[in-house]
């Protein structure tokens, strides 16, 4: 019977370069300081979550764990920087072996070395939202179905219907009937359609943006090499936002610690607010059941806000069952307690904001230290006019972000066929753009152009001697453009090793300048645009490279508004779910009416209550300061053919009257 002697790796002394003790409250050195096994890690609102998680890969790293052994996922691209960043000012090392990033963005990374595996090229091309669009339409037209006869799901709404089901890893049949019922008896069809969308994406080496995750997933369940691999690579995990995964993140997160089970959940189960995008808080509360041994450290000192407001946000999360426990502690001294605005309708209410913002500002606070939360952008659509009306300067957060402007993507097709001949949707998408082109003419000329291209000898193939080999294909009226489309490629292809910038000026100046200007009124604009896309693609060394990051930049829901953030002198409009993770001086939360806020929708939903609650607990712990609270008496409902009661918040009424302040509106007429 052999013996079994244990060999225990050599380690010389550690000598801590960071005093722990010192920059670091009690409850965030216990988390920081941890030992290895699985932790959950739930940080309140404004308690540091993210000085703590700095501060375990600092700790790690000094423990003498190599950087490369450190797996850090965020949600956005600008926390992972700023983490590694100031990991590297904490230790005064190089963290570039640190693996870092978002989940999908880690993901591209580990597709891009072992698609193969998987049956994918290694120089796919992602998807961006409209290509996805455009792609689905193309698989609803393989499966026969006549979208004519019967009201079919529009291609973007298909998309969302798939998206849903893998992130939640739900079936088809359950997703229709829990979220979709009204398609409900076109599941069969629907599952025909998805299955069809595969398979191109598939024969043209494309990926979607839900892909870089499931993908990744089956990657690791399906080649136990690959998943023996990197679970041997990563010692220690650390997973930001926590309560933001679906259930592709949390088996993929599972997966990778199966081995050390160095697991470190952060994150707050009462800023959970995402489940219409596929998140589940129940990743939170059943992390400690699905790891044995794990430790659980609660954060509850806020940094952030009053005590008057913490006070107010503690009463407000109180009613939710399904949660960890926190109260969360104040640091600094107290201040006004929060406002409860009664108003007689949402024009009141609107003069009312328009007027405090006006007097705060008077009183020397910085507009853009203000915000206005609501529920749903119709909310605020009075106090839009009154602040007009006012020449009160705001700045919305929505609109079309800059990469996925028309002009932006008509030139990266460009570069993405370059990259990719096999990508049908941007070989289309040039083509349209020439005279005489249309949908049909665009799939035939598609299928003569990539069987020519599987006879070309070279590797890789000629883009633009293809092109030539069909020209008599193309219709009359597109043939002096199709042979500007083939010349365009033939420069791209010559001088590819420029970089992508150069590329992109090249495409511009070789004819889609003067397609910007018998297309587009704004031709300036957008030609000033283009030149802003060349030089921040400058940066980047390959195509391939500038491609991968747009595509990541486009897919993540607010992070390039976040990284921009308001203007100077701005006050800041945004519903509560685009601004979490901010904060701000003052907060008005507005229009909060049952029915509204709650919404009805919500309230009919399992769970949705709950949610709701956790949504307005994040819109009050954005304040630091002040914070006003309304809700009119009266509001103009559609379909009711006029002004409605309104009954406050049911929210409101979980708050004890004495931790608000009410405000009693009275009308001024100077000249009365």
């Amino acid at each position: 019977m052999p013996r079994e002697y244990t060999l225990k790796s050599f380690r010389a002394p550690i000598e801590l370069n960071i005093d722990y003790e010192t920059e670091l409250n009690a409850q965030q050195l216990a988390a920081v300081s941890a030992p290895p096994g699985p932790a959950l890690v739930l940080a309140g609102a404004g308690a540091g979550k993210t000085r703590t998680l700095t501060y375990r890969v600092a700790y790690l790293l000094e423990q003498g764990i190599p950087v490369d052994r450190i797996l850090l996922l965020t949600f956005t691209n600008k926390a992972a920087r700023e983490m590694m960043d100031r990991v590297q000012e904490l230790i005064g090392g190089d963290t570039a072996g640190l693996w870092g990033g978002t989940f999908h963005s880690v993901g591209h990374r580990v597709l891009r070395r072992h698609a193969e595996a998987i049956g994918y090229p290694k120089s796919f091309t992602i998807m961006d939202r409209d290509d996805a669009k455009a792609l689905m339409s193309i698989a609803i037209a393989d499966t026969g179905i006549d979208t004519k006869a019967v009201r079919f799901p529009k291609p973007d709404l298909m998309c969302d219907i798939l998206s849903m089901s893998l992130n939640t890893g739900l079936q088809l049949g359950q997703v229709m009937e829990e979220r979709y019922y009204y398609f409900d008896s076109l599941t069969d069809e629907i599952a025909l359609a998805h299955a069809a969308y595969a398979r191109r994406k598939r024969a043209n080496g494309m990926m979607d943006f839900d892909d870089l995750l499931t993908q990744w997933l089956r990657l690791l369940r399906e080649n136990s090499e690959t998943r023996e691999s990197f679970q041997a690579r990563f010692q220690f995990i650390l997973v930001d936002e926590y309560q933001d995964t679906n259930q592709v993140q949390c088996e993929l997160i599972d997966l990778l610690g199966g081995r050390h089970h160095n697991i470190m959940a952060v994150g707050d189960d009462s800023q959970s607010i995402y489940s219409w995008r596929g998140a589940n808080f129940r990743n939170v509360l059943e992390f400690p059941d699905r790891h044995n041994g794990t430790q659980v450290f609660k954060i509850e000192t806020n940094y952030r806000s009053t005590p008057e407001i913490l006070d107010c946000a503690n009463a407000v999360i109180a009613a939710n069952t399904q949660q960890f426990k926190k109260v969360l502690a104040p640091v600094r001294d107290s201040g006004m307690k929060p406002a409860l605005v009664s108003c007689n309708d949402a024009n009141q209410q609107a003069e009312f904001i328009a007027q405090r913002v006006l007097e705060l500002r008077d009183e020397g606070m910085p507009m853009e230290g203000i915000a206005v939360l609501y529920r749903s952008h119709f909310h605020a659509l009075e106090l839009q006019l009154e602040f007009t009306r006012r020449n009160i300067p705001f700045v919305l957060t929505s609109g079309i972000r800059f990469f996925e402007q028309a002009h932006v993507k008509d030139v990266a097709a460009y570069l993405k066929l370059l990259v990719n001949p096999g990508d049908e949707l941007a070989f289309k998408r040039i083509v349209l753009m020439l005279p005489g082109i249309g949908a049909k003419s665009a799939a035939k000329l598609w299928a003569v152009f990539k069987a020519c291209l599987t006879k070309e000898i070279t590797q890789p193939p000629s883009l633009a001697k293809a092109l030539r080999d069909i020209t008599g294909q193309s219709p009359k009226k597109a043939a002096l453009g199709w042979e500007q489309f083939a010349e365009t490629l033939d420069q791209l292809e010559e001088e590819q090793a420029k970089g992508p910038g150069h590329l992109i000026r090249m495409v511009v100046a070789a004819g889609y300048e003067d397609y910007l200007q018998d297309k587009f009124p704004n031709y300036y604009a957008r030609l000033e645009d283009l030149e802003q896309v060349a030089g921040f693609a400058g940066q980047y060394d390959t195509t391939e490279e500038f491609l991968s990051e747009v595509t990541l930049l486009t897919n993540l829901d607010t992070e390039t508004q976040r990284d921009a953030g308001p203007d100077p002198e701005q006050i800041q409009l945004s519903t509560i779910h685009q601004a979490k993770g901010l904060e701000f001086d003052v907060v008005f939360v507005m229009m909060l009416c049952d029915g509204l806020f709650p919404s009805s929708r919500a309230i009919e939903s399992p769970g949705g209550e709950e949610e709701e609650r956790r949504l307005f607990y994040v819109a009050v712990t954005r304040a630091k300061t002040e914070l006003y609270l309304s809700y009119p008496l009266l509001r103009f409902m559609h379909g009711s053919g006029g002004e409605t009661m309104q009954q406050p918040s049911r929210f409101l009424d979980e708050i004890d009257g004495d931790l608000v302040e009410e405000w009693n509106l009275q009308s001024f007429d100077p000249y009365g």
